[in-house]
């Protein structure tokens, strides 16, 4: 355990909540502040017999002589974190929606590109490609695009977290870091890969029913 006056010159050249970047005080100077709290602002109680602690509560809380309020870690961290799952799965929701835009915006693109991939096509259909191989070709292509873009989104999620995190930290308090995938971000990642490489089979199909003669057919 410590004393206030310590637990005072530790937080000193703090701000916000979190230290101040690029300011520290050294610990001989320390001396020359007044560490005197001013206020105590929040205790940490342990009971020894834990079938006391709602009346302890009841106590505190009642307490006449200073406003005071009595809270059980666990019961408040449980509060705070229902509180923070609504943001996080509306969060979530959003994140779906943007995915299933970007598929969808995917096989508009590949549709789109069938037309002049039209004599492509033709050729190698012609030269015995099945629907099994033109299948496979726009599937892969989806899938690289798909991969494409969630290694852009990994790099700037990374780049973001690595500029924001300093300024976070000194404003707000918010710690970011940096860690590994977790395995539902790995289930996450495989998701939208697999999502993209089946939303590129029903541009295959279409381009497998377009007509040989028309594809080989020269236009002018």
């Amino acid at each position: 355990h410590i004393g206030l006056n310590a637990m005072e010159a530790i937080h000193l050249d703090w701000a916000g909540g979190a230290p101040m970047p690029g300011f520290s005080i050294p610990p001989e100077q320390l001396r020359k502040f007044d560490l005197t709290p001013k206020n105590v602002t929040a205790a940490l109680v342990g009971l020894k017999n834990r079938a006391a602690v709602f009346a302890v509560q009841r106590y505190v809380s009642t307490y006449p002589d200073e406003p005071l309020m009595a809270i059980l870690p666990g019961v408040a961290l449980d509060e705070l974190w229902s509180v923070v799952g609504i943001g996080e799965n509306a969060l979530l929701l959003m994140s779906a929606l943007v995915a299933l835009v970007s598929l969808a915006g995917l096989v508009s693109v590949v549709m789109a590109s069938l037309n002049e991939r039209r004599r492509e096509l033709a050729v190698l259909r012609a030269v015995g490609a099945s629907l099994r191989h033109v299948l496979a070709l726009l599937a892969l292509e989806g899938a690289l695009v798909t991969l494409l873009g969630v290694l852009i989104g990994i790099a700037l999620a990374v780049l973001g977290i690595a500029l924001l995190s300093p300024w976070l930290q000194a404003h707000f308090g918010l710690a970011l870091a940096l860690s590994e995938p977790t395995l539902n971000e790995w289930a996450l990642v495989g998701g939208l890969l697999a999502a993209g490489w089946l939303a590129s089979l029903m541009p295959g199909v279409r381009a497998y029913r377009l007509s040989l003669a028309d594809g080989l057919s020269p236009r002018i």
